[in-house]
């Protein structure tokens, strides 16, 4: 909840509690990893993002996190194969279709981005979400 009220630091004590409880708890280490990446703390985000997906590899939530990381870091190649894999997995990840559409534009795929991030709209905007996290 503290990470829905923007309380980011409690967040992140919060899981970082809960993964020395359980070391295993990989939906706790893709929380902190999206957490870290809100506050642009790529590195430590990555490292909880690689973690969680040892744990549990091909975890679409935590591989979409990854994605999002990738895209903020500017690994926009990295970011656009990640996104594309977790929509093999589920094809209606609204934020892995407007992330790889993010993606896609910045790197000059007009057509592609714009089909994207419609595609990801016409299921729900998350535009404005996105944004509050870094992702313009």
């Amino acid at each position: 909840m503290y990470f829905y009220k923007g309380d980011y630091d409690r967040s992140i004590q919060d899981y970082t509690q809960a993964i020395k409880v359980d070391p295993q708890y990989s939906e706790a280490l893709d929380n902190r990893c999206w957490t870290n990446a809100t506050l642009n703390k790529l590195q430590d985000a990555l490292k909880d993002c690689n973690e969680s997906l040892r744990l549990r590899p091909n975890f679409s939530p935590t591989m979409d996190t990854l994605g999002f990381v990738y895209l903020k870091l500017g690994h926009l190649d990295r970011a656009i194969s990640t996104y594309t894999a977790v929509l093999q997995i589920d094809p209606k990840s609204v934020y892995s279709l407007y992330g790889r559409g993010m993606a896609k534009l910045k790197t000059g795929d007009t057509a592609g981005g714009q089909a994207d991030i419609a595609a990801s709209k016409a299921i729900k905007d998350v535009s404005a979400e996105m944004a509050g996290y870094g992702v313009k």
